[in-house]
């Protein structure tokens, strides 16, 4: 039996999963749930919004995810993201929007607004939902009139609120386990394939992203140990994501960006739309001063890189290499804002292979110049790419070693 467990963020951020030709879109569910021998796990560092699960879950069950339920364990410890936290999440941009003539770019979601609860000490978590219901209500209730002080135009129905969390939370009693004790248990039991899986890309993460157009959690690899508790010890693998192109929802510096026909040809080749916001993502050439960086946190000890096949029509393609500020390089990539947004970037310009990609199975399929640009890549980050996407099933990943 593998374990699948999410460890950080919320339903601000989704995957679309290819299985047999049907399409899933996860927001809060680990993606292993489709895997009926698999026991997924919500951990204590995602916060959970209770009808956006169900909803998630329902929805799925629709395309033939059936018994999911039964798959999937809660921890204790996560904290809840309530209806007036989206609420808030909305009003905090409106005001952004007004005040600094920009916004975060927030999915709107309540995940920042249930972060900082959590760090006031004043959040609510899943053990308060199922334990005593009159204490939870009463700490409900402040929680909504904490906020109303702040937010005097928030209106909620706090009695219609809790009617729901009771019958949410007894939908959801079966599932919830201590989450520690299971980690514990999966780790130190009979041996198993345990893997963690980030919901959030490295320059989103609270301390390490482009902030403050960052998520509210940790999203390197630290918050697999805080949002589950693993000790780093048990740490194995860790296996970075990267597009062959970058992209970014929302807002925020983006110094690889082409705002012209590449980035169009990349948006709507990729179908670069995204999954939780429906916003088209921001398109750029491939990053490697981002992916360096995000090494340098995470440790990789292998990278996929995926949607090569969408560079298949590009003429010449391009990668960024190095940042420049005043003509000068800078070996690290920049914390402040204001400078992010001067770099320039050094580019390697390669020849595009001009072929179709999407039908290749194995390294020799490959144009001898996509085999270059991967080389590239790799040698450029010093970490092995261990798979190569070519399309969005999971026939069209070609393992390299």
């Amino acid at each position: 039996m593998c374990r699948n467990c999410l460890n950080m963020g919320g339903n601000n951020a989704g995957h679309t999963v290819v299985v047999d030709g049907k399409e899933y879109d996860f927001h809060l569910l680990p993606s292993g749930i489709i895997n009926t021998k698999s026991i997924s796990l919500i951990g204590n560092g995602v916060v959970i919004h209770l009808p956006g699960l169900f909803e998630e879950g329902d929805k799925n069950d629709k395309k033939g995810l059936k018994g999911w339920e039964k798959r999937l364990i809660v921890s204790d410890r996560a904290h809840l993201v309530f209806d007036f936290h989206q609420v808030v999440d909305g009003i905090q941009e409106t005001q952004r929007q007004a005040q600094e003539g920009k916004n975060i770019g927030t999915t709107k979601k309540g995940i920042g607004p249930t972060y900082s609860s959590k760090a006031s000490r004043t959040g609510l978590r899943v053990c308060d939902l199922l334990g005593d219901f009159n204490d939870f209500s009463a700490r409900f209730r402040n929680l909504v009139q904490q906020y109303q002080s702040m937010y005097p135009s928030l209106i909620a129905d706090v009695e219609a609120q809790l009617k729901k969390l009771k019958e949410y939370g007894e939908r959801l009693r079966p599932m919830v386990r201590d989450g520690v004790y299971y980690m514990y248990e999966a780790l130190h039991g009979p041996p198993k394939k345990i893997l963690v899986e980030g919901a959030n890309a490295a320059l989103l993460d609270i301390d390490f992203g482009t902030y403050p157009f960052v998520t509210s959690s940790n999203c390197t690899v630290g918050g697999a140990c805080t949002g589950l508790g693993i000790p780093p010890l048990n740490i194995g693998d860790v296996f970075g994501v990267s597009k062959a192109y970058t992209t970014r929802v929302g807002i925020g510096a983006f110094p690889t960006e082409q705002l012209n026909a590449v980035g169009e040809l990349l948006q709507t080749r990729g179908h670069e739309v995204g999954v939780t916001t429906g916003r088209k993502r921001r398109c750029g050439w491939l990053d490697l001063v981002i992916l360096r960086y995000a090494h340098m946190i995470n440790g990789f000890t292998a990278i996929a890189l995926t949607k090569l096949d969408i560079l298949d029509v590009l003429d010449e393609i391009k990668v960024g290499v190095a940042y420049k500020v005043n003509g000068k390089r800078v070996p690290h990539f920049p914390a402040n804002m204001e400078v992010l947004h001067k770099v320039d970037v050094e580019y390697e310009t390669f020849p595009g292979w001009k072929a179709d990609t999407s039908a290749a199975r194995k390294w020799n399929d490959l144009p001898a110049k996509a085999q270059n640009y991967i080389r590239f890549v790799e040698n450029h980050i010093g970490v092995p790419i261990k798979w190569v996407g070519v399309g969005k099933s999971r026939e069209c990943m070609i393992q390299m070693f």
